[in-house]
């Protein structure tokens, strides 16, 4: 009976994709080949699962975590493969050793196997009960799950544990997208959660020197760089923006110069998107979080762009951001210390409900298109990989 260990990878949402579901498990296949790149290994598919064969067994643990992080995966499996005869099963489960509670999980992917998956669970049961004195049956909550699954391609995966993985779709699947990075908490949550749902990242930050740090600078491309571990690579564009902000501070009124700043913003966004192709705009907002984030504030900030404005935590609390921003690994950088352009010319008193009509009205005061394409004009750019 041979037996090899191989990884069981698991996908989600990729089987309610249809006719397009072959283009989806293909570029998820890639992807994984590109996060995995100077790994040994083979990928191998049959319906429904993808095989992660002839690897280095010291490098499992390694290639396991950076799996986990491939979006449209949602399991791995650490899993011994054999022909899927029902005698060569039983011979093989019949070898290991349980004590305590268990219980068998059978899935029969292919129907054309003689055994339905509730026989099959039961015969192994069985032979798991003759083969281990100590072992006991139980179905609501098992020291061990034995978990066997035929797969089409006539081998059967048996295996203890199933390693959960972030799920979503494969990167690159719904296009491209701009995110604008600042160095708070909430932006490379919300660029995360778009990546989840398969956009490619490029990223924005606008900085204010002097009057903001190299330090904080450098904090955000930082943050770019904890986001590779999941978008691969990050194109970031880094805009000056403190002749924006000065003219601004000189003509505008105090309360509206958070609502004119983001508006700018979106205008630089929105330009830096055209060139890139990028089809979107990524922002970080919560609704009623701060004054810049109320359902008026964001009317009348999203009236200068065309583009759709995506903005996954709209509806979340801080604390569940939060949550997020531990587990994806940015959350210790987020809070540095280090100050952010919107941190500069604070208004006391900023304008919670303003107005289209108010905002183009002070706009008047400023030259907007010599603005936005003289910061476009003078960006830096850094492309960070993982």
């Amino acid at each position: 009976m041979e037996e090899k260990k191989v990884l069981l990878l698991k996908f989600g949402e990729l089987f309610l994709k249809g006719k397009n579901k072959h283009e989806f498990e293909k570029l998820l296949m890639n992807n994984i080949r590109r996060k995995l790149n100077g790994y040994n290994f083979s990928l191998q598919y049959t319906s429904g699962r993808i095989i992660l064969e002839n690897y280095d067994e010291f490098e499992e643990n390694i290639i396991i975590q950076k799996l986990k992080t491939v979006f449209g995966l949602i399991g791995v499996a650490k899993a011994v493969e054999i022909d899927a005869d029902y005698e060569n099963i039983k011979k093989f489960v019949s070898g290991i050793k349980i004590s305590g509670t268990f219980k068998v999980v059978a899935k029969r992917a292919d129907k054309r196997y003689p055994l339905t998956s509730v026989e099959l669970e039961r015969k192994l049961g069985e032979v798991v009960l003759n083969s281990n004195e100590k072992a006991k049956v139980d179905l609501h909550t098992p020291n061990t799950i034995l978990y066997a699954e035929v797969r089409f391609n006539g081998k059967c995966y048996i295996y203890y544990e199933n390693i959960k993985c972030f799920g979503g779709l494969p990167l690159g699947s719904g296009g491209e997208a701009l995110l604008l990075l600042s160095g708070g908490i909430d932006s490379p949550v919300a660029g995360y959660l778009m990546a989840k749902r398969g956009l490619k990242l490029e990223a924005v930050h606008f900085h204010s020197y002097p009057y903001t740090s190299e330090q904080a600078k450098e904090k955000v491309i930082e943050l770019a760089r904890e986001l590779t571990n999941y978008v691969d690579e990050i194109k970031l564009h880094i805009v000056s923006f403190t002749k924006i902000q000065e003219q601004i501070h000189m003509n505008c009124d105090a309360e509206y110069m958070i609502t004119i700043m983001r508006r700018i913003m979106m205008r630089i966004a929105e330009k830096i998107c055209k060139k890139e192709n990028l089809g979107a705009i990524i922002t970080g907002e919560s609704l009623g979080q701060v004054a810049s984030q109320t359902m008026q504030s964001i009317n009348v900030t999203n009236s200068v762009v065309t583009l759709p404005v995506f903005r996954p935590l709209i509806g979340f609390d801080k604390e569940d951001i939060m949550d997020i921003a531990k587990n994806i690994g940015t959350y210790e950088t987020s809070i540095l210390p280090y100050e952010d352009c919107c941190t500069v010319f604070l208004p006391k008193y900023p304008v919670i409900k303003p107005t289209i009509k108010r905002a183009e009205h002070l706009e008047k005061f400023l030259n907007i298109d010599l603005l936005v394409n003289e910061a476009i004009n003078n960006e830096e750019v850094v492309v960070i990989k993982n």
